[in-house]
């Protein structure tokens, strides 16, 4: 559809998306919603946590009301979430068709964390109706099962398959027979051990940016200019915590994972359950991790054959969204 007129509203950086995105868009930036704040990526805050959503829904009505007078400002023909809530339930408001995407939804990781709290059902049942509210609900495999959702529509692994440039990354690195592993824990802020972990022989990290300058094995990867899903396609391993962009995009490129759980976070399971049916993985204890005693897991997992998964669930949202659009007479 290249007559798509396309708004993203988003706390990423415009740069940021600007890499993911080809088509044009209008970009609109702040996140809609409060979602679990973290102490780091793999310990969820549950006080802050818990006041953020209590001062976000003690006058939810009111801003889901804002929310449809601005949706309706803007004039889209269809809302797209990923997994907002707000602008779900605001378009439902203005009577906009929408969308929401995703592997999981706020009001089931709600639930897992606060059921029991008095205060939560009525933010719980807030959430989940905003949910219900949208026109599909598109569930990327590998996803929770969300039982009390009746509009989801299953679709297969979405992610962006890389692009392998492992000679060009040798020649930036200087590197040349080492296996290189990637180590990356999300977006949000994580105080990386690797400082203390021993020098493999044969063994190079790659990091965003670099810890220690007297460490030649250490890499920062942040200045080599390479897309993500291409760095991650041309390394040996992948050391990282569950979540569904590292692990389906790992396991379209092939590329071993060695995982750390996180606490309190109830999509791991049905991820890492995937990734060990489907790809190549290991779980690294929080001992091991904190120590570097990494390499005979990593060794196993090369000692596996790579099996590539196939990923067409951009594909197949793509069409769902454009049918609801024929389906509501509209062109863009």
């Amino acid at each position: 559809m290249p007559e798509l007129r396309l708004t993203i509203r988003s706390g990423l950086p415009e740069r940021q998306l600007r890499l993911r995105i080809g088509h044009d868009f209008d970009y609109i930036g702040g996140a809609s919603d409060d979602a679990f704040l973290m102490h780091d990526a793999v310990h969820i805050d549950h006080a802050a946590s818990a006041a953020a959503y209590r001062a976000a829904h003690a006058d939810w009505s009111a801003r889901v009301d804002r929310e449809a007078a601005w949706l309706s400002g803007l004039a889209p023909d269809a809302v797209l979430s990923n997994i907002s809530c707000l602008p779900l339930a605001g378009a439902r408001r203005a009577n906009i068709p929408a969308v929401a995407m995703c592997s999981l939804n706020w009001a089931d990781q709600f639930k897992h964390l606060f059921a029991g709290e008095a205060w939560a059902e009525k933010i719980h049942a807030e959430l989940l109706a905003a949910y219900a509210g949208a026109d599909i609900f598109l569930r990327c495999t590998p996803a929770m099962p969300m039982p009390d959702l009746g509009n989801t529509q299953d679709i297969p692994p979405l992610a962006r398959a890389g692009t392998r440039c492992r000679a060009a990354i040798d020649e930036r690195l200087g590197t040349q027979a080492e296996r290189l592993v990637l180590v990356v824990m999300g977006g949000i802020g994580y105080q990386l051990p690797i400082a203390c972990w021993p020098q493999l022989a044969g063994v190079r990290w790659l990091v965003r940016d670099a810890v220690d300058a007297s460490r030649t094995d250490i890499l920062a990867y942040s200045s080599l200019g390479f897309h993500f899903p291409d760095l991650l396609a041309s390394v040996d391993a992948v050391v990282t915590k569950p979540g569904y962009g590292m692990f389906v995009e790992s396991a379209v490129a092939g590329t071993p994972v060695l995982y750390l759980r996180r606490k309190d976070w109830p999509e791991q399971d049905v991820l890492i359950d995937w990734l060990l049916r489907e790809g190549t993985a290991a779980e690294v204890c929080p001992e091991d991790f904190d120590s570097g005693n990494l390499l005979p897991q990593l060794e196993n997992l090369w000692r596996q054959p790579r099996k590539p998964v196939t990923a067409s669930g951009a594909s197949e949202a793509a069409a769902a969204i454009e049918n609801l659009l024929i389906r509501g007479g509209r062109s863009a």
